[in-house]
């Protein structure tokens, strides 16, 4: 027996160890003990010999129920009956005889059958539940035996609790018990939901399959809020990181109860965990740092798709084309599916008349009959692995041979060019196990038109066997051409192609029902409507949950010298014919600064000085690294020997606070920002100011200089770049200044940082805006309300792939600079003042004056440093990133050391 013999949306209540009697005449009487149960619209016996079938009984099709009573004792027939229910019916099935796996046998006529119950006193009981039952089964309309089921079921609920003995210690606190139901696929379990201060605990009516089921808090490692028929009440518990089946799956009958478990659970693990989001995935997979695989299938998960809810079941790409040539060959890209188009429109005949009849069409239009996932799919995938769910799904049949899944290359053509077949793949396509290609199980699924047995799933002639077809999905799957192109099918299937006029022109519209909030059930008054809707939701498929509502980011592909070695053609191109002694100056550095990070966490205080009268602002240091400049709001410009360990100069250009200084190429100039709207040009070879720029209407406060253009940002909402032909230095003549262009801002600026190729120019305000500039045409690319409250510090990824900012609202965001979306948010304790990053890891200096170093992919701080009291305002690091130099609240400059 499994639940799968029910039909669906059916209940199984309750269990009686009983006989079943057949009585052929008056002498000849067969006894077959098992197990009596009673469903919501069925009667099933389970024999306990299982070369015996088990015997289903329709409620529908009986026609009495009874137990004989005492008077009729004399009647030779039922003279051996006390403690026994007589079921007269007209059509019962046969299942799993010889207990194998095969359609159901219908018996046609009338027949009857006598269960003998071990405990007489239930008879009376199971009599009257069955009559209550038999009433249900004979409305004439869905909704209404629903409604009467409904009830029924929710008072037996009522009636029971659970059961406290089931606790696993006598200590555990009770936080809350409610009634819902465990959900698998096809089928839903009714019982009781214990949270405790330890565990979360199930129990079912039924006591089936086991009389509790036991998840240990400290073991969830994720937990989702599940859409389930339509309704906001599923809750799905996870105890592993990456894998594709949870521990359990409730469905609650009201949202709060649903949402109390969720919030109880949710406060439980965020001791331990940080919630995933889309976004902090993206970043992950961006980086290279979890497969395509790994991020579709938490994509999946973000979107509602569960291995328990057939209808939601995960979507998976077809990745290959070509299922003819004896090689596959993942370095041409004709080899590969077109992922930036949904399978229906990659035959452009069949769309042009899919989209002919689209225009033709009365609203609501939609250019796909059919979906992409459903549950006739999925289990068309798995019927080798999932008999019993393709014959409970279809009434106790399989599909007609022909229309088995037989061959790969005839799937794919069909999806191709078949008129109503538009479907995707699911996970297993892509994973280790493939006993769904295999009929190990030796069932008879027919015959097909030639004669020919349903067997094994053909295959391609590019692969030796199951097990090497899934290994070469696999390659496909993670290939530099899939990574390359994978965000575009992320935007057809969860992105921003999904719905509305962008959804049209990527010919990706399929029917109203199937999208999220398609359909309000609960405006809908009619029960009737109501269970024929949602069973027409739930077998035709239904659409992911949106995720993303802007184009989605493309993959950073690494450079060649790391790409993934999986086939014989790819190591050609990876060898490079620089011999390993030869390796490059650049790639000896790159390899000292990858060093230096991943040692960042080692970084030790080596001196520090107390030079300022009032917190530094900016650091700037000599090629040599001998001087260090510093900034200060005491209004002074500070030159400091590292050697002599004492200030060489201090200057003062005016009352006003300094802001941040830099040091041009060649050593002999320091230019200095100040609040008094000015920048100051300071000769380090004269000693003295030798230039002024009077460039804004208020305070600057960031500058930053690239191939001989100032980059100045100002309190006064504008960044300017200035061209600076420089004053002969001996001669009195000052630097020439041309303003070549103005960045205009709603509010004051507060920092701003370049990308290494100086062509794009990120800003940050008082109020929490990122802007993106492209510098070359002044035109503002994005523009994010990132952070609540002022932007202290925002830099580009050495890639310039990424930017990420930190602000008064304690939390860093990263931004992708080619889509502009927001991909990652971390919260930290308290703000972070200013910060470096290598694209991975943080090093930051927080407002109490701790140094964090931060893992940014797992989002969370990794080393503490204890550094300055008061904010670390400044911070300065070397081209190797081994030496690190801190300017703070309280005045001092610190030197850092890695020592490694």
């Amino acid at each position: 027996f499994s639940l799968l013999l029910l039909n669906l949306e059916e209940y199984y209540f309750e269990q009686h160890t009983a006989n079943h009697i057949i009585t052929k005449d008056c002498k000849d009487e067969r006894k077959f003990r098992g197990s009596l149960k009673i469903c919501s619209k069925s009667i099933i016996f389970e024999p306990d010999d299982n070369i015996q079938p088990i015997i289903k009984i329709p409620l529908r099709d009986c026609i009495s129920i009874k137990a004989p009573e005492d008077n009729e004792a004399n009647n030779p027939f039922t003279r051996n009956k006390s403690g026994g229910i007589s079921v007269v019916c007209s059509q019962v099935f046969l299942i799993k005889e010889r207990n194998v796996i095969a359609p159901y046998k219908t018996v046609r006529g009338r027949t009857e059958h006598f269960f003998q119950l071990d405990v007489v006193g239930k008879v009376g009981d199971v009599v009257q539940t069955l009559h209550q039952l038999y009433r249900a089964s004979c409305l004439d309309k869905m909704g209404d035996q629903a409604a009467m089921i409904t009830a029924i079921l929710q008072s037996r609920l009522a009636r029971t609790s659970f059961d406290k003995n089931r606790f696993q210690s006598i200590s555990e606190t009770l936080h809350m018990e409610c009634k819902a139901e465990m959900v698998t696929p096809l089928v839903t379990n009714p019982g009781h939901v214990c949270v405790t201060d330890a565990n979360l605990y199930f129990q079912p009516l039924n006591g089936y399959p086991k009389p509790v089921v036991q998840i240990t808090l400290q073991n969830v490692r994720r937990i989702y809020k599940r859409r389930h028929g339509l309704m906001p009440l599923g809750l799905e518990v996870f105890c592993t990181e990456n894998d594709l089946c949870s521990d359990i799956y409730l469905k609650f009958y009201n949202y709060q109860d649903r949402d109390e478990v969720y919030f109880l659970i949710a406060t439980y693990i965020e001791n331990h965990i940080a919630e995933h989001t889309a976004e902090s995935y993206m970043l992950q997979w961006q980086r290279g740092h979890i497969s395509n695989y790994q991020y579709l299938l938490h994509l999946n998960n973000l979107a509602d798709r569960s291995c328990n809810d057939l209808s939601q079941y995960p979507v998976f790409p077809w990745i290959i084309a070509d299922y003819s040539s004896s090689v596959l060959d993942l370095t041409k890209p004709e080899t590969f599916r077109d992922l930036s188009k949904p399978v229906g429109a990659l035959n452009k005949e069949r769309l042009d008349r899919l989209v002919t009849r689209y225009q033709e069409m009365p609203e609501p239009k939609f250019m796909y009959g059919s979906h992409y996932s459903s549950p006739g799919y999925v289990l068309f995938y798995l019927v080798r692995v999932a008999p019993e769910y393709m014959l409970c799904l279809q009434n106790g049949k399989f599909d007609h041979a022909d229309r088995m899944f037989n061959s790969i290359a005839e799937t794919w053509k069909n999806c191709l060019d078949g008129a109503t077949d538009f479907k995707e793949l699911i996970p297993e396509f892509y994973e280790n196990d493939s006993s769904f290609l295999v009929n190990s199980l030796k069932l008879d699924l027919g015959k097909r038109q030639g004669g020919k047995m349903v067997e094994d799933v053909e295959l391609p002639p590019w692969a030796s066997g199951p097990d090497d077809f899934l290994q070469k999905s696999q390659e496909a799957l993670e290939s530099p051409y899939v990574s390359e192109h994978l965000h575009e099918w992320i935007d057809i299937i969860f992105g921003y192609k999904q719905k509305g006029s962008e959804a049209v022109t990527a010919h990706n519209v399929f029917h109203p029902l199937t999208y999220e909030g398609g359909v309000d059930l609960n405006s809908i008054m009619d029960p009737n409507e109501k269970v024929a809707l949602l069973t027409q939701i739930l077998e035709f498929g239904q659409t992911p949950k949106q995720l993303f509502t802007t184009p989605h980011p493309q993959r950073i592909i690494p450079k060649l010298k790391s790409l993934s070695r999986t086939s014989s053609h790819s190591i050609s191109i990876a060898e490079s014919p620089v011999s390993p002694n030869e390796e490059s100056f650049e790639d000896l550095t790159e390899e000292s600064i990858t060093l230096a990070w991943n040692n960042i966490a080692k970084l030790k205080l080596d001196k520090q000085y107390k030079i300022h009268k009032e917190a530094i602002t900016g650091i700037a240091v000599t090629s040599n690294g001998s001087s260090v400049f510093t900034t200060s709001q005491d209004s002074t410009l500070k030159m400091f020997s590292k050697e002599s360990k004492t200030i060489q100069r201090s200057v003062s250009f005016s009352n006003m606070a300094l802001s941040s200084c830099l040091i041009l190429p060649g050593d002999t100039t320091v230019i200095s920002s100040s609040w008094d709207n000015h920048i100051y040009f300071y000769s380090i070879a004269f000693g003295r100011q030798q230039d002024v720029l009077m460039g804004h209407d208020d305070a600057v406060s960031k500058i930053c200089w690239r191939d001989g253009r100032l980059y100045s940002a100002s309190w006064d909402s504008t960044v300017k770049v200035w061209h600076c032909v420089p004053g002969e230095t001996l001669s009195n003549k000052k630097h020439h200044f041309e303003l070549l262009v103005e960045l205009e801002h709603d509010v004051s600026v507060n920092t701003i940082d370049l990308n290494a190729a100086n062509t794009i120019l990120a800003s940050g305000t008082k109020e929490g805006t990122i802007s993106v500039w492209d510098v070359t045409t002044a035109t503002v690319l994005h523009q994010l309300p990132c952070h609540s409250g002022t932007v202290f510090h925002a830099a580009f990824s050495p890639d310039g792939r990424h930017l990420l900012s930190t602000g008064e609202d304690c939390c860093f965001k990263v931004i992708d600079v080619q889509t502009g979306m927001l991909i990652s948010s971390v919260t930290a304790e308290e703000p972070q003042r200013c910060f470096k990053w290598d694209g991975n890891t943080i090093l930051s200096g927080s407002q109490s004056g701790e140094l964090l170093i931060w893992d940014l992919l797992g989002g969370k701080v990794i080393e503490r440093i204890k550094g300055h009291t008061g904010a670390v305002m400044s911070m300065w690091m070397n081209e190797q990133c081994n030496s690190v130099i801190t300017g703070g609240e309280d005045k001092q400059i610190m030197f850092w050391k890695l020592q490694y």
